[in-house]
């Protein structure tokens, strides 16, 4: 959480106010197929609407996901001016980033690829560089340049000859450019990229704010970022309209642990702590606990974090090889790398407590005015108990309310429906029992959300 909000939520506000002084679209929002409930939660949390969420069936990397947006925003024929804003960045001045804008859409009007380059504080080498060229203008008093190259990640004796010329920035991921100009570049520069991305917008599916690519089409997409298909094959020549603009906002990538470490508060031993945490002879270090206690002795610059589906510990310098553990867990075929404790529903979520052989147990959160869709189990029997709220429960031919301390046993075999037809949460220790415990083990006959 920063400021009370989760980075995607802040992305979100990340713009508010600049509709005083330009035109500013409900947002779009690309994702992952599993991720669709916890966006729209997440958003509700604090009054977003959103124009669409574009659900990727498998992940793809940037590129692909730019194309789809602006091919979504481009289906009019309007030729909107899009800005691509990833939303594991941290950013603290939002009057300097909302200047910024306004001078990136004079810019983008003009048929410029604008991105945002963040001004270095270090050598750094987990970031990208871009070369700036000759100053093409100035804006409101932001100095505006042509692009002279990108780098990625360059080793640490590259970044200090970077960071000592003056001439190079950060690149912070950020874009801004008419659709059009976008699809022309990857239709220029990665066929393989455009041909499947437009396929699977063409065959894909709107479902009330979802609209899910076709996954055999979106699939097919070479995996590749913004900056390998496109930035770093584009000559500086004064044909190409590339332009960055320095900014000092406060950025942060925080896609590592030791990323937010560094914009985190922290104690007199320089540790940043969160949850129940106790320390000794423990300095410069991330230690956060979603759980039970976490007690250190002797740590020096280690993260450590204790979450509700794994912990992870880790040498503060080496975070960013966090992918290496995702490819084991890939290789050996876990789950972790695809299933958390708490899963996002469009009736609210529920959280996995326990599970054995045979039994599991889970707590179900049901927000306000949601239902469950009336469905029955084969293979399992489910005991519902009341820890907040008031249930409206279907069991067979029977509709009854449930209050809090009371319970109902669901057969086998047995139609049933839980819904929430109060003004407060809901909450429900759910234990199931018997031979197979799978979520496909569901037969629907009515959904509220077409399921």
């Amino acid at each position: 959480m920063f400021e009370n909000n989760t980075l995607f939520q802040n992305t979100l506000l990340r713009l508010e106010g600049l509709e005083a002084s330009i035109e500013v679209s409900t947002p779009v929002i690309i994702c992952n197929e599993a991720h669709r409930f916890l966006v729209v939660d997440q958003g509700l949390q604090i009054s977003k609407k959103f124009g669409a969420i574009i659900l990727e069936p498998e992940g793809r990397n940037t590129a692909p996901a730019l194309t789809v947006a602006a091919l979504h925003q481009n289906q009019d024929g309007n030729d909107p001016i899009i800005i691509m804003m990833p939303a594991d960045h941290a950013i603290k001045d939002n009057d300097l980033f909302h200047m910024a804008v306004k001078a990136g859409v004079e810019m983008a009007n003009d048929n410029y690829l604008v991105t945002f380059g963040i001004k270095p504080t270090q050598p750094e080498t987990g970031y990208g560089y871009i070369q700036t060229a000759k100053k093409i203008q100035t804006h409101n008093n932001q100095d505006i340049f042509s692009i002279g190259g990108f780098t990625e990640k360059p080793d640490i004796s590259l970044a200090k000859k970077y960071f000592d010329s003056g001439n190079y920035l950060w690149n912070s991921g950020i874009y801004m450019m008419k659709a059009s100009v976008w699809l022309n570049k990857i239709q220029q520069h990665q066929k393989s990229i455009y041909a499947a991305c437009s396929k699977a917008f063409k065959d894909g599916k709107t479902d009330e704010v979802f609209f899910r690519l076709d996954e055999k089409s979106f699939c097919q997409s070479p995996n590749d970022s913004i900056d390998y298909a496109v930035m770093e094959k584009l000559s500086t020549n004064d044909n190409e309209k590339l332009a960055v603009l320095p900014v000092d906002i406060g950025w942060s990538d925080v896609g590592a642990w030791s990323s937010v470490m560094k914009i985190k508060n922290k104690d007199t031993n320089k540790n940043h702590i969160e949850g129940d945490v106790v320390v000794e002879e423990t300095n410069n270090c991330f230690i956060r606990s979603e759980r039970g206690l976490i007690a250190t002795i002797g740590c020096e610059d280690m993260v450590i974090i204790d979450s509700d589906d794994a912990i992870l510990i880790a040498d503060k310098n080496k975070t960013q090889d966090i992918k290496k553990i995702v490819n084991q867990l890939k290789k050996n075929d876990r789950n972790e790398r695809i299933t958390h404790r708490k899963n996002f529903r469009p009736w609210g979520h529920y959280d996995t407590i326990d599970i054995g052989k045979n039994f599991q147990v889970k707590r179900l959160t049901v927000y306000p005015g949601k239902r469950l869709s009336l469905q029955l189990h084969h293979k399992r029997s489910e005991h519902w108990v009341v820890v907040k709220g008031v249930a409206t429960v279907t069991k067979g031919e029977d509709e009854f309310l449930l209050h809090e301390n009371e319970s109902t046993y669901i057969p086998p075999e047995t139609k049933h429906r839980l819904e929430n037809a109060g003004d407060n949460v809901l909450e429900i220790i759910e234990v199931q029992s018997g031979s197979y415990l799978g979520e496909d083990d569901i037969v629907r006959y009515d959904d509220d959300f077409g399921r």
